[in-house]
């Protein structure tokens, strides 16, 4: 009995104080697809309350438009900065809890996990993250926008997707015999 094909949401966030990025990838089977990238642009918001206020009501209305089954995010790394350091964590934490709010299950990938899983090489540089992504997920040129926060995003969700093993396929085989068991009608005699 062939079992109906799993399909699986994945929302990743690139999070920001400026400007933090958002992809969505849909798992189809084994089958990884593009469903939307952008960015939620805070440039203009000079209150960083407000900021946050902001993250989190468009994180919940991108989960209310997509229905993402689970939110992989890219932790903050430590700079020289603790006050941008802070800042950012906060932002990370608003997007969290508006995913925790609605029963989404929450996955932290550091950056360096996220680009050795996309590129093989934890040093790699956006740009390299972002073409590898284009040409893997066949991602148009006029679909990858200006800023690399979201293809940021769509590569935690992408490592997440990786990370999440590849399902069983229906008609799984130990081997060959184990085939030709299956299929006694594919023997030539």
């Amino acid at each position: 009995m062939i079992q109906p094909v799993r399909e699986k949401i994945i929302l990743g966030i690139d999070p920001g104080t400026n400007i933090m990025g958002y992809g969505v990838l849909k798992v189809t089977g084994i089958k990884p697809e593009v469903i939307t990238l952008g960015v939620i642009d805070l440039r203009k918001c000079g209150d960083p309350y407000l900021k946050l206020k902001h993250i989190y009501q468009r994180v919940q209305g991108i989960i209310a438009s997509y229905l993402p089954d689970e939110l992989a995010i890219e932790a903050p790394f430590f700079g020289k900065n603790v006050q941008s350091m802070l800042k950012l964590g906060r932002a990370q934490g608003v997007a969290i809890v508006a995913a925790l709010c609605r029963d989404i299950p929450v996955t932290e990938y550091a950056p360096l996990k996220i680009k050795m899983a996309i590129t093989g090489n934890g040093q790699a540089s956006k740009e390299q993250v972002a073409n590898m992504l284009k040409r893997m997920l066949h991602i148009p040129d006029s679909e990858m926008g200006p800023f690399m926060d979201a293809t940021d995003a769509l590569g935690a969700a992408y490592c997440h997707y990786l990370q999440m093993g590849r399902p069983a396929l229906p008609d799984a085989y130990s081997g060959w015999k184990d085939y030709l068991r299956k299929h006694p009608e594919k023997i030539v005699k």
